[in-house]
């Protein structure tokens, strides 16, 4: 795991799970859900972003992030729900486990072996995309 990658989830896994709004009803089953998520290893390679109640994890590391793998959000206090990859995807599955909901984001990974790419998405497809043969100079 890279040091920005671990950062981030030790930032998200620190009291208030990364949200500000600690007094909402949604903030224990989002810190469980984090914790719940950082203890697969599969998904800990990724780097976690979170906004609106949700638990995105991203193939890079910087804005913009990747948006290739399901997201989990929070329905209400004891129900979670997983998308994706992108917004306009359907809903995969609505659950009151968050380890159902990890499970199904884990089922959707897009083939990747390594930590999340130090950089944004654009670098990263850069990175991936293959390299045209430079002829031999003389």
């Amino acid at each position: 795991m890279s040091d920005m990658v671990e950062a981030k989830w030790n930032e998200l896994l620190a009291p208030g799970g990364g949200m500000r709004v600690s007094e909402s009803p949604l903030h224990g089953a989002f810190a469980e859900l984090i914790r719940v998520a950082h203890a697969e290893p599969g998904l800990r390679r990724f780097f976690p972003w979170t906004g609106m109640w949700e638990l995105h994890l991203s193939r890079c590391t910087e804005v913009p992030y990747t948006w290739d793998i399901p997201y989990i959000g929070i329905l209400r206090s004891d129900a979670y729900y997983v998308e994706g990859p992108s917004r306009r995807a359907p809903r995969i599955i609505e659950t009151h486990s968050p380890y159902e909901a990890v499970a199904a984001v884990l089922d959707r990974l897009p083939p990747h072996e390594g930590p999340a790419f130090t950089g944004t998405a654009d670098q990263l497809a850069a990175f991936e995309s293959p390299q045209e043969d430079i002829p031999a100079l003389g």
